[in-house]
């Protein structure tokens, strides 16, 4: 299976949508913030400076992922990137849509000017979390935790670019 990305364009919308959803309800509940980024997210996240890209194979979407300016700004003078809604087809798990996706994330961030990328996860979704790490991607200790609008959320990972 060939995965190839792309940014977002107006007719994957309801793809992304359907595919964040999927992966929430799944294993957690629908939380407010999730329900503004998929049901406004031209506003929540394109609207913020934010992009999205999406994966496809044979010309099906298959997974997403979108970057944009962080819910908190740590106020350390780095230029700061979120990474959020990463969400691959149940039947095609385990594939490289999640490393492909994240790889064009972080493409995204280099070339949005960004030195760092932060993301939040729960501990329980050990293949994303091991994605992340193999990106190379940190956890935050506790003291170093932002805070963050999900209940859900429980392990926060840094990643810095160039010489950081």
């Amino acid at each position: 299976m060939t995965v190839s990305t792309r940014l977002y364009q107006t007719a994957d919308r309801q793809a992304f949508i359907d595919l964040n959803r999927d992966w929430i309800e799944e294993y957690f509940v629908m939380e407010d913030s999730d329900r503004e980024q998929l049901e406004e997210l031209e506003a929540s996240i394109l609207g913020k400076g934010g992009r999205i890209v999406i994966a496809e194979t044979d010309r099906l979407v298959v997974g997403t992922g979108a970057i944009l300016p962080p819910h908190h700004d740590p106020g350390d003078g780095r230029n700061w990137l979120e990474i959020v809604k990463m969400a691959a087809r149940k039947d095609l798990r385990g594939r490289g849509i999640g490393q492909a996706v994240m790889d064009a994330l972080i493409a995204q961030a280099r070339e949005m000017g960004a030195d760092a990328i932060w993301l939040e996860t729960n501990a329980g979704l050990t293949a994303a979390v091991r994605l992340y790490e193999r990106s190379g991607f940190r956890h935050l200790g506790a003291s170093e935790l932002w805070p963050t609008p999900y209940a859900r959320c429980n392990v926060q990972m840094v990643l810095l670019l160039g010489d950081g």
